[in-house]
């Protein structure tokens, strides 16, 4: 057999092309019949029969009976059995792993606190000792794990596939996740920054859904953003797309951890906040001001204001520019409600272009703690049918 890639233009190459595009409108949407898989995917009939019939023979769709409008009809689903989907997510002081079915329904899940300036081979470890028993709690065991979805509360540079800077997560620079956790589990692993995992999960099964152009505001510790354009995830060249708390909203303020001058999260970070309160109500975690802020303390309440002002003033910046239809507010700091997102549309309303402002929402996120689990997932999901589509395509390749 002929392991390369076929070549670009021929035949195989192009039924290579058409298989993944089958793949991909299901796995978006989910069990479809073949009339409709050919309406979302632009193919004919007849390039969709020929193609899911290519992947009902190599295991990689099932085919079942339903009704459809009446009549009866034939549904085709991604298909079971093709091994656990694992997902990871490190928050800046602990890690939530999950582990789900084909299908991406979660089977078991668990949250454990980190120290804030945990270095990589200590994150790493952790996480594959929790799959580890994830899995066991399934009746798996780690062997049974098709893909990862890896995300980290930091830069991410896609083309090195290394994580971390010098100022975020410095424990992780340099690293490259992927290669790096082969060493613990023997699973493919893809790798994202942890706001744009939370902007995928709520793509796929939150606020965002149905979205073209949105955007997924993660707003705890400190902020960052998830960007959505033309229904999918946007990075940029380099994978550090929406590094909003890096945003210079006063050059002479001051020093952020980035090296820069007044940088967002400066003035909104739970830092900034927790110190602005020190000397009126002693030491507090941020969780501690938006509980008292909601039970209507003066003080918590005036910090959290300001601070979705200045957030308002951020995405003000970023609605003028990339002109979203919705922008979904999460992360730990979406808890404290109106007190969070009235002042945030405020100043969006006053410093964002007119007509830009009155065409775009904003929302709370619907899935909470959740959003960048749910992202690994579905990330893990994808690089799994990846892998076999390579597979499908070495084993359909002539020699």
């Amino acid at each position: 057999m002929n392991a390369t890639r076929p070549a670009p233009g021929s035949q195989a190459s192009l039924r290579e092309a058409n298989r993944e595009r089958v793949l991909g409108v299901v796995r978006q949407h989910g069990p479809l019949t073949q009339v409709e898989i050919a309406a979302a995917s632009g193919l004919s009939a007849a390039t969709v029969s020929n193609m899911v019939r290519e992947l009902d023979q190599a295991g990689m769709v099932g085919l079942s009976r339903s009704i459809r409008n009446g009549r009866r009809a034939v549904l085709v689903s991604l298909a079971s059995g093709g091994g656990l989907l694992a997902g990871v997510a490190f928050g800046e002081r602990d890690v939530r792993v999950a582990i789900a079915d084909e299908s991406r329904v979660i089977l078991a899940q668990q949250l454990m606190p980190l120290q804030a300036d945990h270095v990589a081979d200590d994150g790493m470890e952790r996480a594959a000792r929790l799959l580890a028993d994830l899995a066991e709690t399934v009746s798996s065991g780690v062997e049974d794990i098709a893909a990862i979805g890896f995300g980290l509360p930091a830069p991410v540079d896609s083309v090195s596939g290394e994580a971390g800077s010098d100022a975020v997560l410095p424990g992780w620079r340099g690293v490259n996740v992927a290669d790096a956790m082969a060493g613990h589990l023997r699973s493919p692993v893809a790798l994202d920054n942890t706001a744009n995992l939370a902007a995928l999960g709520e793509l796929r099964n939150g606020a965002l859904r149905g979205v073209r152009h949105g955007c997924y505001l993660k707003f705890s510790y400190g902020v960052g953003a998830g960007i959505v354009l033309d229904g999918e995830v946007f990075r940029g060249s380099a994978g550090t797309a929406g590094e909003i708390g890096h945003v210079t909203i006063d050059e002479n303020g001051p020093i952020c951890r980035c090296g820069n001058r007044g940088c967002l999260d400066t003035f909104v970070g739970s830092r900034a906040l927790i110190q602005s309160l020190a000397a009126s109500h002693g030491p507090l975690r941020l969780k501690d001001i938006i509980h008292r802020a909601l039970q209507d303390d003066l003080g918590c309440r005036r910090v959290i204001e300001d601070a979705g002002r200045r957030v308002g003033v951020a995405v003000a910046g970023m609605v003028n520019l990339l002109n979203p239809e919705v922008i979904v507010v999460g992360g730990l700091m979406a808890e404290a409600g109106d007190l969070i997102m009235d002042p945030l549309r405020e100043a969006l309303d006053r410093c964002a272009i007119p007509s830009a402002a009155a065409t775009v929402e904003l929302r709370r996120a619907e899935l909470g703690d959740e959003a960048d689990i749910l992202g690994a997932i579905h990330l893990a999901s994808v690089l799994s049918h990846s892998q076999a589509t390579k597979s499908l395509t070495t084993s359909t390749t002539p020699a």
